[in-house]
């Protein structure tokens, strides 16, 4: 699932006349970036949700065979878009990815993947320590313990990339709610886990990330 139904407002002018992940770091648009790691992971299908200014989006995406999502007339958060488009994902965990980063090292959804644990977890996101993030401009989110699993506060930057179990989801009465709402309950029954990135990591939340992010591609090291 990739989120991309997101008004971009930190983003300011740049997304006047288009939604933040058609934003073009290094000569592609942002979603691109994100599309072409969920893809190298082969999964069964793809989806993204879509909201502000869609066509430009699907006229990107149709072609691609990913499945959307419209959310009208209201945009429903991470926890209610996520919950709408499960009917285009199928059974099962599921991975979600937001679509404003950009990651520099191995594929993180197939780390995630690789250390996916069903039995122990309800969620594994991957996290990016702070020293690792570039154009974070707050503090961390997360800490976790020694065996992983994951409470609030802390150094651990959520890196947008998690795989999830749905079913807590149906449990949820708002229609519009965040992905926090499940994590929560989660982290209360000790199924919350992070898997540290190694390599490392950028927020393009606004204007500024944009050259973090291009000067983050270009380098040589990661």
């Amino acid at each position: 699932m990739l989120f991309a139904a997101g008004f971009g407002t930190r983003m300011r002018q740049l997304t006047r006349d288009k939604p933040k992940p058609m934003i073009e770091v290094a000569g592609r648009p942002l979603i691109s970036h994100a599309l072409e790691l969920a893809q190298a992971i082969h999964p069964a299908r793809i989806a993204a949700n879509l909201h502000y200014k869609p066509a430009p989006l699907q006229a990107l995406l149709e072609p691609e065979n990913v499945c959307l999502s419209l959310e009208a007339p209201e945009i429903l958060d991470t926890g209610g878009g996520l919950r709408q488009a499960l009917p285009l994902l199928g059974n099962g965990p599921v991975f979600t990815m937001n679509t404003d980063a950009i990651w520099k090292g191995p594929n993180p959804l197939q780390l995630a993947q690789e250390s996916w644990d069903p039995e122990r977890m309800d969620a594994l996101l991957v996290c990016v320590p702070l020293a690792r993030a570039f154009g974070r401009t707050s503090g961390g989110d997360f800490t976790a313990d020694a065996e992983g699993r994951i409470s609030r506060g802390g150094d651990l930057v959520y890196g947008g990339v998690q795989i999830l179990k749905t079913e807590r989801l149906h449990q949820v009465e708002d229609k519009v709610f965040s992905l926090n709402v499940i994590w929560n309950q989660m982290a209360a029954a000790d199924r919350l886990f992070a898997l540290e990135y190694p390599g490392r990591w950028c927020d393009v939340g606004n204007p500024e990330g944009i050259t973090l992010a291009e000067d983050l591609i270009a380098a040589d090291d990661v």
